[in-house]
């Protein structure tokens, strides 16, 4: 079976990203390329790097050019994917990048986006574990609308969800603090991303609550916990362009805090994962690094419990671009096709 795949924003780093992996699926043929103000352009001249797609011209992001295909990418920016998928026929897959169907609660999307909510899809992080025991994969399959994650929600709640379907992790007073290469603010020039000011430097952004992936980060983890959770989150930019270290903290629940080991407590995180393909938790004392997962589809993580704070600390890493967008979307357009799910995603990471 050959499936036909339609990319938009396939001049960004989220639509370059998704056609590197396409281009490697062996069930996958890459029909329409489209893009907005680049629309006409040829695609090796935005994306040096896809050789063989290098040739292919980029046609103007429309219902009609991404409609006939059995797979639609919308790697567009937020707000500007739920106008386009609301025409494209049921029967389509579409899989949006952005961040216009994330969101449950239309209160908490109005907050953080000022705009309209536009519904909710079922989410495109196959591993997480939900309270009731099952796994997110299970409401991918047959699905014909995802929602892609974050890239800073993949990597929190793979780092903390294992812990609250356990039951081991209060849900109030959680920390994470997240550090992302300046690819994830899109590839649109900033002054505040230009080299020099990046290069040698680190600076916080979005504290006191303010980034729009708090809501997020809080809607996967009350799913996993099946209840509320409340989250404190703060995003850094780091000196790299790829990459997402996440160090996040929660309350080790009474009940265990006089009975389990640091031992017990991490064995939490390996049960969850054994079966995971894309997230692997370290062999002890071994930390996760940034460098391990470059253009990779896996999520390192390790953990480690504060005894004198009664606090689990989880450090996991991403590739921003590949697990945290394109490596996910691909990963669930498997799950909902019914086909083996690392197809395509067979690239380990890059090192040194």
């Amino acid at each position: 079976m050959t499936i036909s795949v339609a990319v938009s924003g396939a001049s960004g780093y989220a639509g370059g990203e998704v056609l590197r992996l396409l281009a490697n699926h062996p069930e996958v043929q890459i029909g329409a390329i489209t893009a907005n103000r680049n629309a006409g352009s040829r695609l090796g001249e935005l994306q040096p790097h896809l050789y063989r797609l290098a040739d292919r011209l980029l046609e103007e992001t429309s219902v009609e050019n991404l409609a006939g295909h059995d797979v639609v990418f919308l790697a567009l920016p937020h707000g500007a994917s739920a106008e386009i998928a609301a025409q494209l026929p049921a029967e389509t897959l579409v899989i949006d990048a952005g961040a216009d169907h994330r969101l449950d609660d239309p209160a908490a999307w109005q907050e953080f986006y000022q705009s309209a909510h536009a519904g909710s899809w079922p989410y495109g992080l196959p591993e997480l574990p939900l309270g009731d025991g099952s796994r997110q994969r299970a409401k991918l399959v047959g699905s014909k609308r995802i929602a892609v994650p974050g890239c800073y929600p993949t990597s929190a709640l793979l780092a903390l969800a294992p812990g609250f379907a356990a039951g081991a992790l209060l849900p109030e007073d959680v920390v994470i603090i997240s550090a992302s290469g300046t690819s994830g603010a899109g590839k649109a020039a900033k002054p505040h991303l230009l080299g020099s000011e990046v290069i040698g430097s680190m600076s916080p952004y979005g504290v006191g609550g303010g980034h729009r992936h708090t809501p997020e980060i809080e809607q996967g983890l009350s799913l996993a916990a099946g209840e509320p959770v409340t989250v404190s989150f703060t995003p850094t930019l780091a000196p790299m362009s790829r990459g997402i270290l996440t160090t996040a903290t929660a309350k080790l629940a009474p009940q265990l805090v006089k009975t389990a080991s640091a031992e017990e407590i991490r064995q939490i995180w390996v049960d969850a994962y054994e079966h995971e393909e894309f997230v692997r938790v370290l062999p002890p004392r071994q930390w996760p690094s940034t460098k391990s997962v470059l253009g990779s589809n896996y999520a390192a993580l390790q953990v480690a419990f504060d005894a004198r704070t009664g606090r689990v600390v989880v450090c996991s890493v991403i590739d921003n671009l590949t697990k945290g967008t394109a490596g996910g979307a691909v990963q669930s357009m498997n799950i909902a096709l019914g086909l083996t799910e690392s197809l395509g995603l067979a690239q380990q990471g890059v090192a040194p």
